[in-house]
């Protein structure tokens, strides 16, 4: 059976999960905090559309309080997307993001991505501290 490759960052943040949740789980942020993916958010239906570098993207921003996760998933294909947590750590908190990549990626490309990713976890680090 076959697996895609999947890469998981992290990042402590001096917050509580909370406040952290409250700026992930909230689609219309996203440009705030990760502008490489999203450069717009609006509403569409029970769904968000987020204008990224490719053109419009229906997705879903699904939000679990109760277990930490934010997920961020493609309407079209729910099993792409990214896959996100937020734990206690302390009197902070830290945030856990994990994206598959297709067989098709390259080294170059996961390793570009990775390089954005460790970037928004900053941003967020840097938002949630404030």
């Amino acid at each position: 059976m076959h697996t895609n490759r999947s890469v998981t960052r992290s990042v402590s943040i001096r917050a509580t999960p909370e406040a952290v949740l409250d700026l992930v789980g909230d689609a219309q942020a996203l440009p705030r905090w990760a502008p490489g993916f999203a450069r717009s958010v609006r509403a569409a239906g029970e769904h968000w559309a987020v204008e990224t570098s490719a053109g419009e993207a229906l997705v879903d921003v699904r939000v679990s309080r109760e277990h930490g996760t934010v997920d961020i998933v493609s309407v079209e294909q729910p099993t792409r997307g990214v896959f996100t947590r937020v734990l206690a750590n302390g009197e902070g908190c830290e945030y856990l993001f994990t994206q598959f990549f297709p067989a098709s990626a390259g080294e170059a490309d996961v390793r570009a991505q990775v390089e954005v990713v460790d970037g928004e976890l900053e941003t967020v680090r840097r938002l949630a501290e404030r």
